[in-house]
Order: C-alpha cells, then sequence, then structure tokens
C-alpha cells in the first residue's frame, strides 16, 4: 500500500480525539513530575538490572551453570523491558521533574538496548497525534498477530537472535538489530520487513534532521557495544557480552505477553482512545516493570501524566472507561479476535463501554489536555 508523504498528512489529517474531561486543578495536579519518583522508577529498574547483572557474574565465575541459567533468564527479563519501555516514558519527558534527568536515563537505557530514541520520537510523536489511522501513524500496523507459535516462543523465552515482536516499531532480535543499527549507521533504510522499513523511510524523509542523529546514535551504539566485546576478548571475560550487550534481547517473554496487549485487535480510523487502546491489570512487580503503561488507554488519553500517576488518572475518569482486561483476558480477547479476522479481515473488536461513558465532548482541548510532554522532535512541535 502506498501512502501520502507525511507533510501532507499533517495538513490535511485532524483527528478530534474525545477525552473524557477531567478538572483542568485535577489535571494539572496529576501532571506534575516528581525526581524522587522518577528515582524510584528509573533508579529502581536499573538496581535490578545491576543486581541480576551481578548475580549471573558471580554463578558464572563459580561455574553454578544450573544457578547460572536462572540468573540469566531473569536478569535477561529485567532488561527485556529496557527496549522501547523506559526510553518511552522518558522521552515523553515525564518522569523527572529535572528536564536533563529524563535524556540523561533515557541515553543510558537506550544505549544498553540497542535502541534508537531520535526515529522513535518522530514515529511516537506521529503514533499519539493519529493513533490507528495507518495514513499518519504505522508504528502498529494492524493487523497484529498474537501469535504463540513454537519457533516464536522458543526464541522469547531463550534469546531472541531474529524474531520481530509483531509488526511493530523497533522490536526486532539481536542478529537483526545489530543489522539494522549498521545500516542505519551509513544513513541506509533496508528494502527488508516491509512495511517497517517504509515507515522508518518515511519519518527519516519528514524528519531529516532526526536522520542524522540516528545515524550518530547508531555509530555510538556500534562503538560502546563493539568495545564491550573488545574488552571480552581482551580480558577472557566472555560473559561481559552476554550481560551487557545481549540481555535485552534475552527472556522477551514477558515484554511480549504485556507490550502486545497496547493495540492489538482494536479499531483503527477512531476519535476515541477508548476504542483503539487497551488497558489492563498487572500485578505491582510487573507493572513495575513496564513503567505503568499497562494503563496504557489512559497514558493516551492524557500524555502528558506522569507513569507514575496513571493509575490514579483511571480513577478519576473511571466512571466513563472500560473496566481493564487482566492479562489473560486480553490474551483471550486477541486469539479470539484473530481468529475471527482469518475468516473476516475486516473484523476489529469493539470494546464495550460503560452505561455512562459519553463519545462527543464539548469545545476544544487546551494545551494541557493536548500535550504529549516534551517528546516530539523540533521538525514536529
Amino acid at each position: 500500500m502506498s501512502y501520502r508523504p507525511l507533510a501532507e498528512v499533517r495538513k490535511t489529517l485532524r483527528v478530534r480525539w474525545y477525552r473524557v474531561p477531567i478538572e483542568r486543578a485535577k489535571l494539572l495536579e496529576l501532571s506534575r513530575r516528581s525526581d524522587l519518583q522518577g528515582w524510584f522508577q528509573a533508579g529502581g529498574h536499573l538496581a535490578l538490572f545491576a543486581l541480576t547483572g551481578v548475580s549471573v557474574y558471580l554463578l558464572w565465575s563459580q561455574q553454578l551453570w544450573l544457578g547460572f541459567a536462572v540468573a540469566l533468564f531473569l536478569h535477561g527479563t529485567v532488561a527485556s523491558f529496557f527496549t522501547g519501555i523506559a526510553p518511552h516514558e522518558l522521552g515523553h519527558g515525564t518522569v523527572f521533574r529535572t528536564k536533563w534527568l529524563n535524556r540523561f536515563f533515557m541515553y543510558l537505557f537506550s544505549l544498553l538496548s540497542w535502541w534508537d530514541p531520535f526515529d522513535y520520537a518522530s514515529s511516537h510523536t506521529y503514533h499519539h497525534r493519529y493513533t490507528l489511522h495507518p495514513e499518519g501513524d504505522r508504528e502498529n500496523l494492524l493487523p497484529l498477530e498474537p501469535s504463540v507459535a513454537s519457533p516464536f516462543m522458543l526464541q522469547l523465552f531463550t534469546i531472541n537472535l531474529l524474531t520481530q515482536q509483531g509488526r511493530t516499531f523497533g522490536k526486532g532480535g539481536l542478529l537483526s538489530t545489530i543489522f539494522v543499527t549498521f545500516q542505519s549507521a551509513f544513513g541506509i533504510v533496508g528494502p527488508g520487513r516491509a512495511p517497517i522499513s517504509e515507515w522508518l523511510a518515511a519519518l527519516r524523509s519528514d524528519q531529516p534532521d532526526q536522520a542524522r542523529r540516528s545515524m550518530w546514535w547508531s555509530r555510538t551504539l556500534l562503538l560502546f557495544h563493539g568495545s564491550v566485546l573488545a574488552v571480552a576478548l581482551v580480558t577472557g571475560q566472555w560473559i561481559l557480552p552476554l550481560i551487557i550487550t545481549c540481555s535485552a534481547f534475552i527472556g522477551n517473554w514477558a515484554s511480549y505477553f504485556i507490550g502486545m496487549t497496547q493495540h492489538c485487535g482494536l479499531r483503527e480510523h477512531t476519535d476515541d482512545f477508548r476504542l483503539s487502546v487497551r488497558s489492563i491489570r498487572l500485578n505491582p512487580l510487573a507493572e513495575f516493570l513496564y513503567w505503568r503503561m499497562n494503563w496504557h488507554t489512559e497514558h493516551h488519553m492524557y500524555a502528558g501524566v506522569p507513569c507514575y500517576n496513571l493509575k490514579r488518572l483511571y480513577r478519576e475518569v473511571a466512571d466513563e472507561m472500560p473496566e481493564p482486561r487482566s492479562l489473560l483476558g486480553a490474551w483471550r480477547e486477541m486469539r479470539e479476535t484473530w481468529r475471527r479476522q482469518q475468516t473476516d479481515p475486516s473484523y476489529q473488536f469493539d470494546t464495550p463501554l460503560p452505561p455512562t461513558a459519553k463519545r462527543v465532548r464539548a469545545g476544544r482541548p487546551d494545551a494541557l489536555e493536548d500535550s504529549i510532554g516534551e517528546l516530539a522532535p523540533e521538525g514536529l512541535e
């Protein structure tokens, strides 16, 4: 399918989103950023990464192989939530009150997980402004298959070398990510994996300054992880690349099962986030690792609210919101939708709303309601 240039889309595509009304004073309160909360979230995630990484190293050095395998699996599970999840909220600039801390931790998490925060800033800005309107948002292209195929699961529960986790931005395996990073370092957009490559080419054509930053960032990634490999070769500490360079691609199971619930099976071309985005309930540890993005409908509705305030936001607007699914319930819903789509490709799940829900709001949103934080690059502000 061919698409118009994104510059033309911005001129003509207008989505008047319905947002559940909330008192402005309450929204201001919920939008307040906290360095303490930021340190708990970002610093806590890094502390878990360090703890599991040290455990892997000690068990490897003692040649306790069963314990080593378990620790490596847990280390990868923790690190897999770096990829696109930690940098996502930090990219919005809403985690810390102190701006440079958002940037510092965004680059640190991105460096450890081979993440490109520059192309992603462009892509995710379009995703928020035009959620599931494919002309302006191809970060998630439906239909998404909630796959549980055996070869796919084998990689997710061991080392993800090649698997693309759905038709989504930046979710490739280790080898495919390294290959794409080499291409990006020289300004090349590969022809494979369309429509993902088509989306990346469209973004770079639309935002050339971000494309140049992406190229230099890709070179930084190669230099950093190449240095880790060089140190391992010189010292004989071959465990270092597993702990640092490969960690985000080990044990991808949890980030996949949770992350797939955001939009899979839901409605395109709607102006109601409640129909195009799904929120789920998680246990406290999973919610922490996922940076509270399980409250995903609330995040899209008021993207300037920090992740640690999203559950409070849900309580404020709950009367008009669909009931959050359980993780298992969301997967049942997605799998049933996928089965129906095999015989009826036009089918999309229509999320039931409570009787108190409204669909039209009078007036226009102000800057606070419409905010996506500090995500948008200069060319899209």
